[in-house]
Protein backbone atom coordinates (compact mmCIF):
# COMPACT_ATOMS: atom_id res chain seq x y z
CA UNK A 1 0.00 0.00 0.00
CA UNK A 2 0.87 3.65 -0.33
CA UNK A 3 2.70 4.29 3.00
CA UNK A 4 5.36 1.73 2.06
CA UNK A 5 6.32 3.43 -1.19
CA UNK A 6 9.58 5.31 -1.51
CA UNK A 7 9.40 9.10 -2.05
CA UNK A 8 10.11 8.57 -5.76
CA UNK A 9 7.32 6.03 -6.09
CA UNK A 10 4.94 8.33 -4.24
CA UNK A 11 5.79 11.15 -6.63
CA UNK A 12 5.22 9.00 -9.68
CA UNK A 13 1.81 7.90 -8.46
CA UNK A 14 0.43 11.30 -7.55
CA UNK A 15 -2.44 12.74 -9.51
CA UNK A 16 -1.65 14.65 -12.70
CA UNK A 17 -1.24 18.40 -12.59
CA UNK A 18 -4.91 18.77 -13.18
CA UNK A 19 -6.36 20.97 -15.85
CA UNK A 20 -7.70 24.01 -14.12
CA UNK A 21 -4.83 24.33 -11.68
CA UNK A 22 -2.12 24.38 -14.28
CA UNK A 23 -4.28 26.51 -16.52
CA UNK A 24 -4.29 29.19 -13.89
CA UNK A 25 -1.88 28.10 -11.25
CA UNK A 26 1.71 27.70 -12.33
CA UNK A 27 4.00 30.21 -10.68
CA UNK A 28 4.66 31.96 -13.99
CA UNK A 29 1.08 31.82 -15.21
CA UNK A 30 -1.10 33.12 -12.35
CA UNK A 31 -4.58 33.66 -13.68
CA UNK A 32 -4.86 36.87 -11.70
CA UNK A 33 -2.13 38.38 -13.89
CA UNK A 34 -3.46 36.95 -17.17
CA UNK A 35 -5.47 39.36 -19.25
CA UNK A 36 -9.16 38.60 -19.58
CA UNK A 37 -10.58 38.17 -23.09
CA UNK A 38 -11.71 41.38 -24.72
CA UNK A 39 -15.16 40.14 -25.63
CA UNK A 40 -17.68 38.71 -23.14
CA UNK A 41 -18.46 35.01 -23.35
CA UNK A 42 -22.19 34.61 -23.98
CA UNK A 43 -22.32 31.15 -25.60
CA UNK A 44 -20.15 28.12 -26.22
CA UNK A 45 -19.24 29.64 -29.59
CA UNK A 46 -17.39 32.41 -27.74
CA UNK A 47 -15.20 29.89 -25.90
CA UNK A 48 -11.84 29.81 -27.69
CA UNK A 49 -10.18 26.41 -27.39
CA UNK A 50 -6.93 27.81 -28.82
CA UNK A 51 -6.27 29.87 -25.66
CA UNK A 52 -3.66 27.39 -24.42
CA UNK A 53 -1.43 28.28 -21.48
CA UNK A 54 0.75 25.20 -21.43
CA UNK A 55 1.20 21.44 -21.87
CA UNK A 56 0.28 21.45 -25.51
CA UNK A 57 2.87 20.24 -28.02
CA UNK A 58 5.80 21.93 -26.24
CA UNK A 59 7.11 19.95 -23.27
CA UNK A 60 9.28 21.11 -20.37
CA UNK A 61 12.69 19.50 -19.94
CA UNK A 62 11.48 17.58 -16.87
CA UNK A 63 8.58 15.97 -18.76
CA UNK A 64 8.89 12.17 -19.22
CA UNK A 65 8.51 12.61 -22.99
CA UNK A 66 10.90 15.54 -23.45
CA UNK A 67 13.62 13.46 -25.16
CA UNK A 68 11.17 11.35 -27.19
CA UNK A 69 10.87 13.06 -30.57
CA UNK A 70 8.21 10.66 -31.85
CA UNK A 71 6.09 11.31 -28.77
CA UNK A 72 6.42 15.06 -29.19
CA UNK A 73 5.43 14.86 -32.86
CA UNK A 74 2.39 12.85 -31.83
CA UNK A 75 1.43 15.45 -29.24
CA UNK A 76 1.88 18.22 -31.80
CA UNK A 77 -0.38 16.52 -34.34
CA UNK A 78 -3.16 15.97 -31.77
CA UNK A 79 -2.84 19.56 -30.55
CA UNK A 80 -3.20 20.98 -34.06
CA UNK A 81 -6.23 18.80 -34.74
CA UNK A 82 -7.88 19.99 -31.52
CA UNK A 83 -7.30 23.64 -32.42
CA UNK A 84 -9.12 23.13 -35.71
CA UNK A 85 -12.25 21.70 -34.13
CA UNK A 86 -15.37 23.82 -34.50
CA UNK A 87 -18.21 23.55 -31.99
CA UNK A 88 -21.04 21.42 -33.35
CA UNK A 89 -18.96 19.57 -35.92
CA UNK A 90 -17.99 15.88 -35.66
CA UNK A 91 -14.87 15.08 -33.64
CA UNK A 92 -12.40 13.06 -35.74
CA UNK A 93 -11.40 9.77 -34.15
CA UNK A 94 -7.85 9.30 -32.92
CA UNK A 95 -6.07 6.10 -33.89
CA UNK A 96 -4.20 5.12 -30.72
CA UNK A 97 -1.13 2.98 -31.23
CA UNK A 98 -0.05 -0.15 -29.32
CA UNK A 99 2.06 1.77 -26.78
CA UNK A 100 -0.78 4.17 -26.06
CA UNK A 101 -3.28 1.35 -25.65
CA UNK A 102 -0.85 -0.48 -23.34
CA UNK A 103 -0.61 2.64 -21.17
CA UNK A 104 -4.40 2.87 -20.98
CA UNK A 105 -4.55 -0.82 -20.02
CA UNK A 106 -1.93 -0.37 -17.28
CA UNK A 107 -3.87 2.43 -15.59
CA UNK A 108 -7.17 0.55 -15.81
CA UNK A 109 -5.52 -2.44 -14.13
CA UNK A 110 -4.08 -0.23 -11.38
CA UNK A 111 -7.43 1.33 -10.56
CA UNK A 112 -9.65 -1.72 -10.89
CA UNK A 113 -9.28 -2.71 -7.23
CA UNK A 114 -9.48 0.71 -5.59
CA UNK A 115 -12.30 2.40 -7.51
CA UNK A 116 -15.10 0.01 -6.41
CA UNK A 117 -14.10 0.50 -2.78
CA UNK A 118 -13.37 4.21 -2.64
CA UNK A 119 -15.20 6.03 -5.46
CA UNK A 120 -18.55 7.64 -4.67
CA UNK A 121 -21.76 5.82 -5.56
CA UNK A 122 -22.65 8.28 -8.32
CA UNK A 123 -19.35 7.58 -10.08
CA UNK A 124 -19.75 3.82 -9.74
CA UNK A 125 -23.32 3.99 -11.03
CA UNK A 126 -22.28 5.93 -14.14
CA UNK A 127 -18.98 4.17 -14.88
CA UNK A 128 -20.50 1.10 -16.64
CA UNK A 129 -22.30 3.36 -19.12
CA UNK A 130 -18.98 4.04 -20.83
CA UNK A 131 -17.74 0.46 -21.07
CA UNK A 132 -14.10 1.29 -20.37
CA UNK A 133 -12.10 -1.84 -21.08
CA UNK A 134 -8.58 -3.01 -21.88
CA UNK A 135 -7.47 -2.93 -25.48
CA UNK A 136 -9.43 0.16 -26.54
CA UNK A 137 -9.02 3.84 -25.74
CA UNK A 138 -12.50 5.40 -26.06
CA UNK A 139 -13.14 8.13 -28.62
CA UNK A 140 -14.65 11.47 -27.60
CA UNK A 141 -17.45 10.91 -30.10
CA UNK A 142 -18.40 7.71 -28.26
CA UNK A 143 -18.34 9.53 -24.93
CA UNK A 144 -20.63 12.23 -26.31
CA UNK A 145 -23.07 9.62 -27.51
CA UNK A 146 -23.49 8.38 -23.94
CA UNK A 147 -23.69 11.88 -22.44
CA UNK A 148 -26.32 12.95 -24.98
CA UNK A 149 -28.65 10.34 -23.54
CA UNK A 150 -28.02 11.25 -19.89
CA UNK A 151 -27.25 14.86 -18.96
CA UNK A 152 -26.65 16.45 -22.35
CA UNK A 153 -23.01 17.33 -21.76
CA UNK A 154 -20.49 17.47 -24.59
CA UNK A 155 -16.77 16.75 -24.43
CA UNK A 156 -14.75 18.88 -26.85
CA UNK A 157 -11.08 18.36 -27.81
CA UNK A 158 -8.49 20.86 -26.63
CA UNK A 159 -4.78 21.17 -27.41
CA UNK A 160 -3.54 21.56 -23.84
CA UNK A 161 -4.28 23.52 -20.69
CA UNK A 162 -6.97 26.00 -21.59
CA UNK A 163 -7.09 29.52 -20.14
CA UNK A 164 -9.18 29.21 -16.96
CA UNK A 165 -11.68 31.84 -18.07
CA UNK A 166 -12.45 29.90 -21.23
CA UNK A 167 -12.36 26.51 -19.55
CA UNK A 168 -14.75 27.57 -16.78
CA UNK A 169 -17.05 29.31 -19.27
CA UNK A 170 -17.30 26.08 -21.24
CA UNK A 171 -18.73 24.40 -18.15
CA UNK A 172 -21.49 27.00 -18.00
CA UNK A 173 -22.68 25.75 -21.41
CA UNK A 174 -22.25 22.05 -20.49
CA UNK A 175 -19.07 21.63 -22.51
CA UNK A 176 -16.03 19.95 -20.99
CA UNK A 177 -12.74 20.53 -22.82
CA UNK A 178 -10.62 17.38 -22.95
CA UNK A 179 -7.13 16.60 -24.13
CA UNK A 180 -6.67 13.56 -26.38
CA UNK A 181 -2.98 12.78 -25.95
CA UNK A 182 -1.74 9.87 -23.83
CA UNK A 183 0.80 10.16 -21.00
CA UNK A 184 4.30 8.96 -21.84
CA UNK A 185 4.62 5.15 -21.83
CA UNK A 186 7.73 5.26 -19.63
CA UNK A 187 5.58 6.33 -16.66
CA UNK A 188 2.02 5.03 -17.02
CA UNK A 189 1.29 5.85 -13.36
CA UNK A 190 2.31 9.48 -13.67
CA UNK A 191 1.64 12.49 -15.85
CA UNK A 192 2.47 16.15 -15.10
CA UNK A 193 -0.60 17.31 -17.01
CA UNK A 194 -4.15 16.11 -17.72
CA UNK A 195 -4.09 13.48 -20.44
CA UNK A 196 -6.80 11.33 -22.00
CA UNK A 197 -6.59 8.86 -19.09
CA UNK A 198 -7.24 11.59 -16.53
CA UNK A 199 -10.05 13.06 -18.63
CA UNK A 200 -11.89 9.82 -19.32
CA UNK A 201 -11.43 7.89 -16.09
CA UNK A 202 -11.41 10.91 -13.78
CA UNK A 203 -13.91 13.37 -15.23
CA UNK A 204 -16.21 11.75 -17.76
CA UNK A 205 -18.28 9.22 -15.76
CA UNK A 206 -19.68 11.80 -13.35
CA UNK A 207 -20.72 14.09 -16.20
CA UNK A 208 -23.53 11.56 -16.71
CA UNK A 209 -24.86 12.16 -13.18
CA UNK A 210 -27.55 14.90 -12.92
CA UNK A 211 -26.50 16.16 -9.47
CA UNK A 212 -22.84 16.37 -10.43
CA UNK A 213 -23.83 18.01 -13.70
CA UNK A 214 -25.56 20.79 -11.78
CA UNK A 215 -22.60 21.15 -9.42
CA UNK A 216 -19.95 21.58 -12.12
CA UNK A 217 -22.18 23.78 -14.26
CA UNK A 218 -22.74 26.09 -11.28
CA UNK A 219 -18.99 26.75 -11.11
CA UNK A 220 -18.99 27.56 -14.82
CA UNK A 221 -21.94 29.91 -14.54
CA UNK A 222 -20.24 31.77 -11.72
CA UNK A 223 -17.34 32.54 -14.07
CA UNK A 224 -19.43 34.38 -16.65
CA UNK A 225 -18.82 38.07 -16.24
CA UNK A 226 -16.43 37.54 -13.31
CA UNK A 227 -13.32 39.69 -13.03
CA UNK A 228 -9.83 38.20 -12.94
CA UNK A 229 -9.72 37.90 -9.15
CA UNK A 230 -13.03 36.08 -9.10
CA UNK A 231 -11.82 33.75 -11.86
CA UNK A 232 -8.78 32.92 -9.74
CA UNK A 233 -10.99 32.22 -6.72
CA UNK A 234 -13.23 29.98 -8.83
CA UNK A 235 -10.14 28.17 -10.08
CA UNK A 236 -9.42 27.22 -6.48
CA UNK A 237 -13.03 26.20 -5.84
CA UNK A 238 -12.82 23.97 -8.93
CA UNK A 239 -9.56 22.45 -7.67
CA UNK A 240 -10.96 21.54 -4.25
CA UNK A 241 -14.19 20.08 -5.69
CA UNK A 242 -14.00 18.84 -9.27
CA UNK A 243 -10.34 17.81 -9.04
CA UNK A 244 -9.90 16.78 -5.40
CA UNK A 245 -13.35 16.74 -3.83
CA UNK A 246 -14.67 14.09 -1.47
CA UNK A 247 -18.21 13.39 -0.31
CA UNK A 248 -19.71 11.76 2.76
CA UNK A 249 -21.57 8.54 2.01
CA UNK A 250 -23.26 6.66 4.87
CA UNK A 251 -20.53 7.69 7.25
CA UNK A 252 -17.67 6.87 4.86
CA UNK A 253 -15.59 9.29 2.82
CA UNK A 254 -15.66 8.66 -0.91
CA UNK A 255 -13.85 10.34 -3.79
CA UNK A 256 -15.51 12.29 -6.57
CA UNK A 257 -12.60 14.51 -7.66
CA UNK A 258 -10.99 13.50 -10.95
CA UNK A 259 -7.48 14.05 -9.62
CA UNK A 260 -8.18 11.35 -7.03
CA UNK A 261 -10.19 8.94 -9.18
CA UNK A 262 -7.62 8.82 -12.01
CA UNK A 263 -4.59 8.26 -9.75
CA UNK A 264 -3.86 5.01 -7.94
CA UNK A 265 -1.56 6.78 -5.48
CA UNK A 266 -3.90 9.67 -4.68
CA UNK A 267 -6.84 7.30 -4.29
CA UNK A 268 -4.92 5.09 -1.87
CA UNK A 269 -3.77 8.19 0.01
CA UNK A 270 -7.35 9.44 0.37
CA UNK A 271 -8.51 6.04 1.56
CA UNK A 272 -5.75 5.92 4.19
CA UNK A 273 -7.26 8.88 6.07
CA UNK A 274 -3.90 10.66 6.21
CA UNK A 275 -5.23 13.94 4.82
CA UNK A 276 -7.29 16.48 6.76
CA UNK A 277 -10.98 16.90 5.93
CA UNK A 278 -12.65 20.30 5.90
CA UNK A 279 -16.12 21.45 4.83
CA UNK A 280 -16.25 23.38 1.58
CA UNK A 281 -17.19 27.06 1.80
CA UNK A 282 -16.81 28.81 -1.58
CA UNK A 283 -17.58 32.19 0.01
CA UNK A 284 -14.35 32.09 2.02
CA UNK A 285 -10.74 32.49 0.82
CA UNK A 286 -9.45 29.16 -0.42
CA UNK A 287 -6.03 27.78 0.58
CA UNK A 288 -3.15 27.43 -1.81
CA UNK A 289 -3.43 24.75 -4.45
CA UNK A 290 -0.57 22.30 -4.32
CA UNK A 291 0.53 19.89 -7.02
CA UNK A 292 4.28 19.82 -6.34
CA UNK A 293 4.37 18.30 -2.87
CA UNK A 294 3.11 14.78 -3.49
CA UNK A 295 -0.38 13.88 -2.36
CA UNK A 296 -2.91 16.43 -1.17
CA UNK A 297 -2.62 17.42 2.48
CA UNK A 298 -6.33 18.23 2.79
CA UNK A 299 -9.60 17.43 1.07
CA UNK A 300 -12.75 19.53 1.12
CA UNK A 301 -15.85 17.58 2.01
CA UNK A 302 -19.40 17.73 0.70
CA UNK A 303 -22.24 16.06 2.58
CA UNK A 304 -23.89 15.26 -0.76
CA UNK A 305 -23.74 16.23 -4.42
CA UNK A 306 -27.17 17.80 -4.12
CA UNK A 307 -26.09 19.96 -1.19
CA UNK A 308 -22.84 20.87 -2.94
CA UNK A 309 -24.67 21.92 -6.09
CA UNK A 310 -27.06 24.10 -4.09
CA UNK A 311 -24.15 25.69 -2.23
CA UNK A 312 -22.27 26.51 -5.44
CA UNK A 313 -25.43 27.80 -7.10
CA UNK A 314 -25.97 30.19 -4.19
CA UNK A 315 -22.38 31.31 -4.54
CA UNK A 316 -22.78 31.82 -8.29
CA UNK A 317 -25.92 33.90 -7.80
CA UNK A 318 -24.25 36.14 -5.25
CA UNK A 319 -20.75 36.30 -6.72
CA UNK A 320 -18.94 39.05 -4.89
CA UNK A 321 -15.41 38.79 -3.61
CA UNK A 322 -14.82 39.86 -0.01
CA UNK A 323 -11.99 42.30 0.61
CA UNK A 324 -9.85 39.48 2.02
CA UNK A 325 -9.68 37.88 -1.43
CA UNK A 326 -8.38 40.95 -3.22
CA UNK A 327 -4.97 40.20 -4.65
CA UNK A 328 -5.19 36.54 -3.65
CA UNK A 329 -2.85 34.85 -6.15
CA UNK A 330 -1.18 32.29 -3.89
CA UNK A 331 -0.19 28.97 -5.36
CA UNK A 332 2.27 26.25 -4.50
Amino acid sequence: MCPLRTPLQRQQLTAPRTRIAASGASASQSSASTAAPAAPIRSIHDVDNSQILGFGADLADDHPGYHDEAYKRRRSALAEAAKRHVVGTPIPDVSYGPEEVATWDAVLAELSELLPRHACKEYLRCLPLFNFRPGKVPQLSEINGVLAGTTGWTVRPVAGLLHPRHFLAGLAFKHFHSTQYMRHPSKPSYTPEPDIVHELIGHVPLLADPSYSRLIQAIGRASLGADDKAIWHLTKVYWFTIEFGVVRERGDIKAFGAGILSSYGELAHMASGAAALEPLDPFRPQPRMSYKDGFQKRYFLLDSFEGGAELLQRYAENLALPESLRGDTSVA
